[in-house]
């Protein structure tokens, strides 16, 4: 991963908000920090299970 991107992605974020807080728009995003820590968490469950390797692949075992 890229620290170039990483920054480039915060400082896209940010002019975002900054815009959406100035055109009196709701962000599409939780504004509270309890929901902010949730999307971190599926972030982090979804590294920690590619970091171990397991899994189902659901259209597989679907057949399709």
């Amino acid at each position: 991963m890229s620290l170039q991107i990483t920054v480039l992605a915060l400082l896209t974020g940010l002019l975002t908000g900054a815009l959406f807080r100035f055109l009196h728009v709701p962000i599409p995003a939780p504004p509270e920090l309890p929901g902010l820590m949730g999307i971190v968490g599926i972030y982090l469950g979804y590294k920690l299970i590619g970091y171990f390797d397991v899994g189902v692949d659901v259209l597989d075992a679907l057949g399709v």
